[in-house]
């Protein structure tokens, strides 16, 4: 998973993105390499854990069920910042943590966005 979104400025505003065209939307401007002002996060990848034979995040007891809603996203320039992570505690209970550079909109949305393709694995 790969999230997009916009940068901050030097007095703590995010930049102001208002596509007039389709080759202005974030997810443009990112395929284009245009990426000057914008964060690209990314999903951490699970590490694999011999004891259980299977891949594991480690959500420090804030996730306490499997499920591949589970998630977490890291910034580019430290894979040890989790800027958010996700995942199950209970059947339809989810836990959702969040850090700078996200709000709490964005980190919303992009819970809300990992159920839809996500619906049929269950």
């Amino acid at each position: 998973m790969t999230v997009v979104i916009p940068g901050m400025l030097e007095d703590d505003r995010r930049v102001s993105i208002r596509p007039k065209h389709e080759a202005e939307t974030l997810l443009a401007r990112h395929a284009a390499g245009l990426t000057e002002r914008l964060v690209a996060l990314s999903n951490k990848s699970p590490s694999w854990n011999e004891q259980t034979q299977s891949y594991v995040l480690n959500f420090h007891g804030r996730v306490t069920q499997a499920s591949v809603k589970n998630f977490q996203i890291i910034h580019p320039d430290n894979e040890d910042y989790i800027v958010m992570q996700f995942g199950r505690v209970a059947e339809d209970v989810f836990s959702m943590d969040y850090s700078f550079p996200l709000c709490a909109l964005q980190a919303f949305a992009i819970a809300l966005s990992s159920f839809d393709g996500k619906l049929a694995c269950e």
